[in-house]
Order: structure tokens, then C-alpha cells, then sequence
């Protein structure tokens, strides 16, 4: 039994790089592609927003940058892990698109919203690279944005800790995780799962977020079944 039709899953440039921290895994992207595969099967539609800070992390890199320049930069990294990940999709058999919001058409598809809701429907995975195509916006706001654009049911937001907390659990031990909480809380409370534009956006436009351990790749496909697992956001 499906929890959810359509999802985005939302996958940081971190997660691509295991735990050398830096360029891609390729053991790593083959699991997660291993799930991806199986909820496909499934009959989930599935988008992906990739990250980029496993290369470049924009603004915290370029310090000494014009911030608009470190961004686009961070873009570019965006599109090396979308290549990856189409790659590793399409080994194992899978059909996928990879759009991006700056165009390079040479090795990928300019974003087109009707294009990419018509590949959802053929089955298709299709990954969204470069954000939002402009500076001064994460990837989360790209997540956000696409998720609204492809009317998905939730995001999908695998990070390298398994649920949302009071506080870093990494620096304080006596920090609690929240099985649910809104996203009023998590802008009232600070708590950095998103940065704010994208948590805002996903307030204004009822998108749950569940966030979970990507450590445990099989917890996409035990969050489509709508098991316990993380935090929910609403």
C-alpha cells in the first residue's frame, strides 16, 4: 500500500559523497538508486532535486566571491551530481530526465514544467538540477519550488541525521527529536532543516516535508509505504 503517488525526493550533494565528504560515491548513488528503482516499480512518480555541497557549497566557499558568482558556481556543481545520479538511474535500466534551470542543452533539458509532469506520467525519473536558475536561493527553495510546480504529495528530504531535533544532536547531547512539528514551529524555533525561504514556501502551499536518515537508502521506499520513520513536517 502507497502513502504517496508523486513524491520529490530531495537528496543533498553531502549524500552523494558517503563518507569521504567529497566528490561522489559511486556505491552510495548506486544504492539510492536501488530504492529510487523500486518505487518506480512501485508506481511512485519520482522528481529529485540534487544539492551540490560535495563540491561547491556557493556563498560558504566563494566567501571572498561576488555572492551572485559563488551561487552560479554551485549551480554548475548541481548538474555534475544530476549527471551522476542519471547515470547511475539509467545503468540499472531506469528511463529519467535530467532538467535544469540554467540551460545546457548539450547534456540536458531546459526545465519545462509540462515537459516534466508529461515524464512523470510515462514513468520516468526526472532529476531537476541548477535550483532555481538564479542566485540568493538554495536548492531546498528549488525543492520547494518544483514540488509545488509538480504538485507532489510530500518532499522527500534525506539528510545525514534521522529526523528533525530540538537542537544539533551532533553538538548537544540532551537535544530531542520531534516525531511531528508544523513548519510555524520550525520557523518560530530557528530549527535549520530547510533554510527559511524554502520553509515558507512549503507552509504557503500545504507541502508536508518528511525527513529521514539517507544514511539507510531503504528508508525511501519505507517512506512511500507510509511507515514511521523521521519527522513529518505540515
Amino acid at each position: 500500500m502507497l502513502a504517496y503517488k508523486r513524491v520529490l525526493l530531495k537528496l543533498s550533494g553531502e549524500a552523494l559523497a558517503g563518507e569521504e565528504g567529497y566528490g561522489i560515491d559511486p556505491d552510495v548513488v548506486g544504492r539510492i538508486s536501488d530504492q529510487i528503482k523500486k518505487i518506480v516499480e512501485m508506481g511512485v512518480q519520482v522528481s529529485v532535486v540534487v544539492g551540490g555541497g560535495n563540491f561547491w557549497r556557493g556563498a560558504r566557499n566563494g566567501h571572498k566571491m561576488d555572492r551572485a558568482t559563488a551561487d552560479y558556481m554551485g549551480m554548475l556543481a548541481t548538474a555534475m551530481n544530476g549527471l551522476a545520479l542519471q547515470d547511475s538511474l539509467e545503468a540499472r535500466g531506469m528511463y529519467t530526465r535530467l532538467q535544469t534551470a540554467i540551460e545546457m542543452r548539450e547534456i540536458a533539458e531546459p526545465y519545462i514544467k509540462r515537459k516534466a509532469e508529461k515524464h512523470l506520467e510515462k514513468g520516468r525519473v526526472v532529476i531537476f538540477a541548477c535550483g532555481t536558475g538564479h542566485p540568493f536561493f538554495s536548492t531546498d527553495t528549488g525543492a520547494a519550488l518544483r514540488a509545488a510546480e509538480m504538485s507532489a504529495e510530500v518532499i522527500l528530504l534525506g539528510k545525514t541525521i534521522d529526523g528533525v531535533y530540538s537542537a544539533d544532536p551532533k553538538i548537544d547531547k540532551t537535544a530531542v527529536k520531534y516525531d511531528q512539528i508544523t513548519y510555524q514551529d520550525v520557523l518560530e524555533k530557528d530549527l535549520k532543516i530547510m533554510d527559511s525561504t524554502a520553509t515558507a514556501l512549503c507552509k504557503d502551499n500545504n507541502i508536508p516535508l518528511l525527513v529521514f536518515a539517507i544514511s539507510d537508502p531503504e528508508n525511501i521506499v519505507r517512506a512511500v509505504k507510509g511507515e514511521k520513520i523521521g519527522t513529518i513536517v505540515s
